[in-house]
C-alpha cells in the first residue's frame, strides 16, 4: 500500500521485486539463489517519526507501530542459512499491528 507522495519510493520497491525474480532465474545455472525481504516499520532513526503520525492513503495522519530491528536481522540469518536446494523467494517482516500488510 503506497503512501501519499511516494511514487519514486513505490516504483523502486516494484523494481526490486522484478530484479529479484530475474536474478533468481538467471542465477539458477550458477546455483545462485536470490530472495527479497520486505521490511515494514523496523524501529530505526528513520521510523522514529511514525510515533507522531505519518500520512495515510486517505490523507489522515496516524501513528504507526514499529518492531525491533533485530527481527529483520533474524530473517536475514534464516535466509542466509538455507541449503541451496531451497530458497525463500519473498519474505515480509513487519510490525504486527501495521495498518496495511507489507507497508514500509
Amino acid at each position: 500500500m503506497p503512501r501519499p507522495n511516494s511514487a519514486p519510493y513505490t516504483a523502486t520497491k516494484h523494481a526490486i521485486t522484478g530484479l529479484t525474480k530475474s536474478t533468481s532465474l538467471d542465477g539458477r545455472k550458477y546455483n545462485i539463489a536470490c530472495g527479497q525481504i520486505d521490511i515494514g516499520n523496523a524501529a530505526t532513526p528513520m521510523t522514529a517519526r511514525m510515533a507522531d503520525g505519518v500520512p495515510q492513503a486517505d490523507g489522515r495522519m496516524q501513528p504507526e507501530p514499529t518492531m525491533d530491528v533485530d527481527n529483520v536481522a533474524k530473517a536475514v540469518v534464516y535466509m542466509a542459512n538455507m541449503d541451496l536446494a531451497a530458497n525463500v523467494q519473498f519474505m515480509t517482516v513487519m510490525a504486527t499491528q501495521m495498518p496495511f500488510i507489507g507497508r514500509g
